[in-house]
């Protein structure tokens, strides 16, 4: 494993760290600015940032925009948008831990879909690595209530976003300057959310400056706008190329266990003896896919998109 790909595992691992660890400040927030409408204000913050940046410091890349460009990072945004729509959708029917694992499922369908779509097959380690990080979510969110709900199937629906959102990410991330596919993708979700917001929320919430200056959400908003959504997303773009779909899968399987650390630390959540045997396992699955392998034994096989 070369130098590239190893900080690239780090600078992702670091990414699943921010989004787990904001999510007790989302959860608060939107108690008083629904869903669709913090993400709407979310997104176009961090839209706003990272356009700033790309105008004032990298004009550079605006003259590499062409349609197969703009379609990309479309695509890109519209998968990362079905995942935090179809989530929110969810959570209105099912409970938080069963979202938690079905979500979490991504990691199950990215090494599949990266086989059907980018012809990419993973490795013993990578399909051990999902195996026992799949297994570890199990223990870590799900109760003893697994009967299935509309809810159930629409996270369902999310995961496949998510898990599709990470293949595209790794097949164009490659081939455009990432700041510019990076906002384009962001706009996408600030846009649609918005537009989502218009039809099934009270919208106006975000024009209210007593609603958006509310320490909760003002907080939220600055911390999720920079941190988890314009460093978060411009990070995944850049360092996506130098490491494969699946791995960043397993990597990003570590945030539901960073989101129980730190309503540990922060919420003074409990958490049940399974809860603490599936973090492990979910870290030892992406430790175990990280363990170099003998290429006459195992080894990625890729071929040209």
């Amino acid at each position: 494993m070369n130098r590239s790909t190893i900080f690239a595992d780090v600078s992702l691992l670091l990414v699943a760290f921010v989004w787990g660890s904001t999510f007790v400040l989302v959860q608060s927030a939107i108690a008083f600015l629904e869903p669709f409408s913090f993400n709407g204000v979310r997104f176009f913050l961090a839209a706003l940032l990272l356009g700033g940046w790309l105008v004032l410091f990298e004009k550079k890349q605006l003259v590499q925009m062409n349609k197969k460009l703009l379609a990309s990072g479309v695509i890109m945004g519209l998968f990362l948008f079905v995942g935090y729509a179809f989530q929110t959708a969810g959570l209105l029917y099912t409970t938080s831990s069963k979202a938690g694992f079905i979500t979490g499922l991504s990691v199950v369908m990215v090494p599949v879909f990266s086989f059907m779509l980018l012809k990419v097959k993973p490795g013993m380690n990578a399909i051990t690595g999902v195996s026992v990080a799949t297994a570890g979510l199990y223990l870590l969110t799900m109760t003893d209530k697994v009967s299935l709900n509309i809810g159930d199937a629409l996270v369902f629906v999310c995961a496949v976003g998510f898990a599709l959102h990470i293949i595209f990410t790794g097949k164009y991330s490659s081939k455009y300057p990432a700041l510019l596919l990076t906002v384009i993708q962001i706009a996408t979700v600030a846009i649609l959310s918005m537009v989502f917001a218009l039809f099934t929320e009270n919208w106006q919430q975000a024009f209210q400056l007593e609603v958006l200056l509310k320490g909760n959400v003002l907080g939220a908003l600055i911390v999720t706008s920079l941190f988890a959504t314009a460093i978060a997303f411009f990070a995944q773009t850049t360092f996506q190329k130098y490491t494969t779909p699946t791995r960043v899968a397993l990597i990003f399987a570590m945030e539901p266990v960073f989101a129980a650390a730190t309503g540990f630390i922060w919420a003074n959540e409990r958490l049940s003896y399974s809860a603490v045997i599936g973090c492990l396992l979910i870290f030892a699955g992406m430790v175990f896919a990280e363990i170099p392998v003998k290429k006459n034994l195992f080894n990625f096989r890729k071929k040209a998109a």
